[in-house]
């Protein structure tokens, strides 16, 4: 099911790229992270940056590990991802979900909306300007 609102800065939400996407470009669903806030005049589209549970067959400067302060549910299962800064998107609402984590003792279901917090997404703005042939910009990122 897809979100009606802008999620928040740094949560983490499944992205479904199978479908309008083709090889080499990413064709299936995968966490990412909401890099910025709800922006008014882009109504309904949301700018994201792919993680990945599987390190990279050679690390370059625009991937990094991180240890999030959560783990993901299944099919993830885990607390350790990768920034993929080099794929960078701003996608429609319909391709986003939340993370389900069942429901609480009232029957309302339960989603993870926890904000990675401003080191991580700090992390994530320096892989992307690698990703972007922009690292001389890193050093102005505080």
């Amino acid at each position: 099911m897809a979100i009606r609102e802008h999620p928040g800065q740094g949560t983490v939400v499944v992205c479904d790229y199978s479908e309008g996407f083709v090889e080499p470009e990413m064709v299936k669903r995968r966490p990412a992270l909401v890099l910025c806030p709800r922006i008014r005049a882009r109504a309904g589209l949301c700018t994201v940056v792919a993680l990945s549970t599987t390190p990279p067959e050679q690390t370059m400067p625009y991937h990094c590990e991180i240890e999030l302060p959560f783990a993901l549910p299944p099919p993830f299962d885990s607390k350790t991802v990768w920034i993929k800064g080099d794929m960078v998107n701003a996608v429609g609402f319909h391709r986003i979900d939340l993370f389900r984590l069942g429901k609480d003792a009232a029957g309302k279901r339960r989603y993870l909306m926890t904000p990675v917090g401003g080191e991580i997404l700090l992390q994530a703005r320096r892989c992307i300007l690698h990703g972007l042939g922009l690292s001389m910009l890193t050093k102005e990122l505080k």
